[in-house]
């Protein structure tokens, strides 16, 4: 692409940071990443990025051979003369999912301390209320914006070359103006709107999103009951243009934390820091916490005790197309089955040996070898691959046939041709 007179600085290099940097790069921007990790910088200079994201050593590889695009640890070289400096830190949260913005504020204490100018763009998830605290510790000279990140793991780069919509939030206009700028190359929608409207907005879509899977798991839960298939139902609901094509109304596994509980965890905290209560908030979370350990307690419904069977669990990782383990529901699902006393072999190709045995998970080379011996195969993740098995041939190296589709993948019929039992979420069969 053109080149492009503006310099960018992106501070913390993880999935965020890295989409940013490359692919503000390829729209012609002089990038320069930041982090304070010597071996992060140092792979990404070679064009390895520190999370697998599909396109993005290619995109980072192009963007350093063009001479656009460069990683370093020196904070202060990277916002020296840069017309905007980007915070792309993807925010922390601890184990009960609250979030943790500490690095976000030494950042900006650094910031203030090397005097930086130009237009300060956060797009790290922060509570609403943060880019203004943000604003006073830095000159009044330094313009400050909220672009809410809307990127998704396995189609980041995507996500961000034709976004659905850009939102700019700044209490000025000539900082809306400016970011405009920067984003100019893209064709999208932009809404604008002040700091606090824009942080909201990231809140309100990621508790939105959550609701409707609670809602949709609820749903499914009572569907296997009344032996009703939700899936149906969700063909016919999103059907309806009141809810729409694109609803997450289809039943599976519950919400992973680090993203979207986060959202529902500040919106708690922010409400009752104002004396309101959150009852729905507080219902969306509670039915997703409980529908992860549902898996449990179907698994023993169909076989009985867990203790001293074989399982195996075809996607370890967060989602499909990614290579973190960091919050997933399968490694929640992996050692809840440990502590019922089962054994677990599993398979993910973005998945290493040792990485598995921390989760207390035998990893195979193919699905096949996972499959050899087990008494029930549970698919949890929706990668493409596995709609492609060969259900004859694991039929016939199962110890017990029976498969368990927490991501409603497989059509049953596929199962079920061979002799093997099928079992999914929502579908009307647990009973």
């Amino acid at each position: 692409m053109q080149d492009r007179k503006f310099k960018v600085c992106v501070i913390g290099l993880w999935h965020l940071g890295c989409v940013y940097a490359a692919c503000l790069a390829d729209l012609g921007g002089r990038v320069v990443g930041i982090d304070e990790n010597p071996d992060v910088v140092h792979k990404l200079n070679q064009g390895r990025a520190p999370i697998f994201e599909p396109g993005l050593n290619e995109l980072i590889s192009e963007g350093i051979h063009a001479g656009k695009l460069s990683f370093q640890t020196d904070i202060g070289t990277g916002v020296e003369d840069a017309d905007f400096v980007i915070i792309a830190y993807d925010t922390p949260v601890d184990e009960h999912d609250m979030v943790d913005i500490s690095v976000i504020l030494r950042t900006v204490e650094q910031l203030q301390k090397l005097h930086m100018g130009g237009t300060l763009v956060v797009s790290s998830q922060v509570p609403t209320g943060t880019c203004e605290q943000l604003g006073k510790t830095l000159t009044d000279s330094v313009r400050i914006a909220y672009v809410p990140e809307n990127l998704r793991l396995g189609e980041a780069i995507k996500r961000f070359m034709a976004p659905d919509m850009i939102v700019i939030g700044a209490n000025a206009q000539a900082t809306i103006n400016h970011v405009k700028e920067l984003f100019s190359p893209i064709k999208s929608k932009i809404i604008e709107m002040d700091l606090r409207s824009a942080e909201m907005t990231k809140h309100a879509i990621n508790c939105f999103l959550a609701t409707s899977i609670s809602f949709a798991n609820e749903i499914g839960n009572i569907c296997d009951l009344l032996g009703a298939d939700a899936l149906k139902v969700a063909t016919a609901m999103r059907s309806d243009p009141r809810i729409g094509p694109k609803a997450l109304v289809r039943p599976g596994l519950g919400f992973a934390g680090g993203t979207l509980a986060r959202d529902l965890k500040v919106l708690q905290k922010l409400s009752r820091d104002h004396g309101q209560d959150t009852p729905l908030i507080d219902g969306v979370l509670e039915v997703n916490e409980e529908q992860n350990r549902s898996i449990i307690k179907k698994l023993k419904h169909l076989i009985g005790s867990l203790d001293g069977k074989t399982i195996t669990v075809l996607g370890l990782t967060y989602k499909a197309g990614t290579s973190t383990l960091r919050r997933s529901a399968a490694v929640e699902i992996v050692r809840q089955l440990k502590e019922e006393g089962a054994t677990i072999k599993a398979y993910d190709s973005h998945v290493s040996a040792g990485e598995a045995a921390i989760i207390g998970a035998n990893i195979s080379s193919d699905p096949y070898a996972a499959c050899a011996g087990s008494d029930m195969l549970l698919i949890v993740n929706d990668i493409p691959e596995f709609t492609n098995l060969d259900f004859n041939k694991i039929r016939k190296i199962m110890r017990t046939p029976l498969v368990f589709d927490a991501q409603n993948l497989i059509r049953p019929e596929r199962v079920t041709v061979t002799g093997m039992k099928y079992f999914g979420i929502g579908r009307g069969r647990t009973n």
